[in-house]
């Protein structure tokens, strides 16, 4: 069964501020259904703290991924001791920290460049997904004997003024000409067919000889 727990839905938000911090635990059963139900709930939580849009895409699919091949190897690897898996997901401090924790005390190398491990291929991908975006990623054991695998990334800087600039600088656009009872685009077509000629010049009319031939000179 899924259990979320952390705070609450945001509130009101300041226009360009950074995702709303917290933080949120999200437990499922050890299988492999857990994988995609764990990446969504992730997902819908990020979205709804803040973090729609463009400066934030990137973040986040390196997030899911991450979220995704963690919980894949605690599913496949930790399943036969630990039959929950935990992953808990933190906003705050200009980073945003993912951590899987399951009750299996194996300490994984694949953190340490070592292919040969279980599950070393997720992990290393972890671990080189997380250095490219700049942040940090390690394992550490549990007071329970199991082992927590985290990552964790650092956000976009602040955009305040960058979003509001797309309609500011709209309002600011020079507009169509106003023509009375006509809407501004309506009034541009009905402006621009008045510049026209009324009617395109007409060649000089041919005399006709009679059998209706073109008369000769």
């Amino acid at each position: 069964m899924e259990q979320i727990s952390g705070a609450a839905e945001p509130g009101a938000r300041r226009p360009g501020a950074g995702p709303v911090e917290g933080v949120w635990r999200i437990s499922v059963l050890a299988q492999d259904s857990s994988v995609p139900r764990t990446r969504h709930a992730v997902r819908d939580r990020l979205l709804a703290q803040g973090m729609a849009g463009w400066r934030y895409q990137e973040l986040i699919d390196d997030l899911l991924l991450i979220v995704s091949e963690l919980v894949s190897n605690a599913v496949t690897h930790a399943a036969v001791l630990s039959p929950q898996v935990t992953t808990e997901l933190t906003i705050g401090g200009g980073s945003v920290r993912v951590s899987v924790e399951d009750g299996h005390p194996y300490r994984p190398k694949a953190l340490e460049s070592d292919l040969g491990q279980l599950g070393g291929r997720g992990l290393l991908l972890v671990k080189s997904v997380t250095l490219q975006a700049g942040g940090v990623c390690d394992v550490e054991r549990t007071a329970a004997g199991g082992k927590v695998i985290w990552a964790s990334l650092p956000l976009p800087p602040p955009a305040a003024e960058e979003e509001p600039r797309a309609p500011e600088e709209q309002r600011h656009r020079p507009q169509a000409p106003e023509h009375p009872g006509l809407p501004p685009a309506t009034a541009t077509v009905r402006i621009l067919t008045a510049l026209q000629p009324l009617t395109a010049p007409q060649p000089p009319a041919t005399p006709q000889a009679e059998g209706g031939s073109p008369a000769l000179a």
